[in-house]
């Protein structure tokens, strides 16, 4: 007689993935993993079944039944639930599936619900849509969410961008016959290696390199202009982050307009985002064209100014207006850039056709992350090709 041996971490592993198989299929008689869930496994499968199971008019058979209730309270204790049993990015996940799937956005517009909530960007796109109709009682608790997503985003973004910026604002005032203090001494000595002497174990530098002196004057003009359709909803939010940090350097004058069919100026609110971010009015539609008219009456010093166009691209105003706005600006000598997004939400949706018209004119349109952003303005500063990412 022979007795099969098994080894007990191959048992092991078996028995996890047909627990983790279970939780994925629900339960439904048909999943084939005839694995039973108890204590704090039924309790996460509970919490799935809440936003993934069942809906009304779909099949029977299965354990889960979708719904969280009608009231505040109930979302907050499953909010509450999922916190305890998934990691952060899962949880963000999931309380936007419950968004979409469930209706949930009025019930964010109650005090309780917005205090059991897992703060990030996408969570602050819902609320701001929610503004207009959003009740006295719930503003401040609102305000208070969204203040903590824009401070953990300026504490990480600040940083890179001014240090980043900054160094792209020297090398663009570099002269060729700096004073003492100004030399460059790096890319002096790398420009006149030829002129080197052995037997004196020296370079003769030729030609100096230096930066222009330091003033407190402004250097460069950027104008941020934001489609704030519904779809751009964390692009809106990371670019006024992102405008904020601009403005806070002195040698960057930074202008912020925001446009669906209107526009409007929020530059005077810089200093605080997010008093931009509620500001703004996301939905409705788009006038491209409208928005840069605008900025372009705005430019003083076209070959010191960035012009940053942030938009989908689906224009509802007069396209050929719009593309001859793009290539005057860039013919005066204005540094233009397109981005698709702002954000780290993976390729967007957006007019192909328009992009490519864009792409014509010499200014590619692409995606950029937040963590690109500070490379790519220090390239439209310096004049310089902007890093597109691949694929783009």
């Amino acid at each position: 007689m022979t007795t099969e041996w098994t080894d007990p971490g191959e048992t092991e592993s078996r028995q996890e993935r047909l627990r983790r198989w279970r939780l994925v299929l629900g339960g439904e008689e048909a999943d084939g993993t005839g694995c039973a869930l108890s204590g704090r496994d039924a309790a996460m499968d509970g919490t799935l079944g809440a936003l993934y199971g069942r809906r009304d008019g779909a099949p029977k058979g299965r354990e889960r039944s979708a719904g969280l209730g009608a009231s505040a309270p109930s979302v907050a204790r499953w909010l509450g639930d999922i916190r305890t049993y998934f990691p952060s990015s899962v949880v963000q996940v999931m309380q936007r599936d419950a968004i979409d799937r469930l209706g949930l956005a009025t019930l964010l517009l109650e005090p309780e619900m917005l205090e059991a909530v897992e703060a990030d960007v996408h969570l602050v796109g819902t609320l701001l849509s929610l503004n207009k109709a959003m009740p006295e009682t719930t503003k401040e608790t609102a305000r208070a969410v969204v203040r903590k997503v824009v401070d953990d985003l300026e504490k990480r973004l600040a940083t890179r961008t001014r240090a980043t910026l900054t160094g792209a604002l020297d090398r663009s005032a570099r002269v060729t016959r700096p004073r003492h203090h100004d030399i460059d001494w790096n890319r002096t000595i790398a420009a006149n290696l030829k002129h080197y002497l052995p037997e004196h174990r020296t370079v003769v530098p030729e030609r100096l390199v230096g930066y222009g002196r330091v003033s407190r004057s402004v250097k460069k003009e950027v104008i941020l202009c934001i489609d704030q359709s519904g779809s751009m909803a964390a692009s809106v939010v990371h670019a006024s982050v992102f405008g904020a940090v601009l403005a806070s350097m002195r040698s960057i004058s930074t202008r912020l307009v925001v446009f669906d069919t209107a526009v409007v100026d929020l530059t005077d609110q810089l200093d605080d985002p997010v008093d931009v971010l509620f500001g703004t009015q996301l939905g409705g539609g788009t006038d491209i064209n409208r928005a840069l008219a605008y900025c372009q009456s705005q430019i003083t010093r076209p070959a010191e100014t960035v012009v940053v166009l942030i938009s989908d691209l689906y224009e509802g105003g007069i396209r050929n207006e719009m593309l001859k706005r793009v290539a005057a600006m860039k013919a005066s000598g204005v540094q233009f850039v397109a981005l698709l997004a702002l954000s780290d939400e993976g390729a967007p949706a957006y007019d192909q056709e328009h992009a490519a018209a864009l792409a014509a004119l010499g200014t590619p349109a692409f995606a950029c992350t937040p963590d690109l952003f500070p490379e790519v303005m220090a390239a439209a500063i310096e004049k310089r090709p902007l890093p597109v990412p691949d694929g783009e």
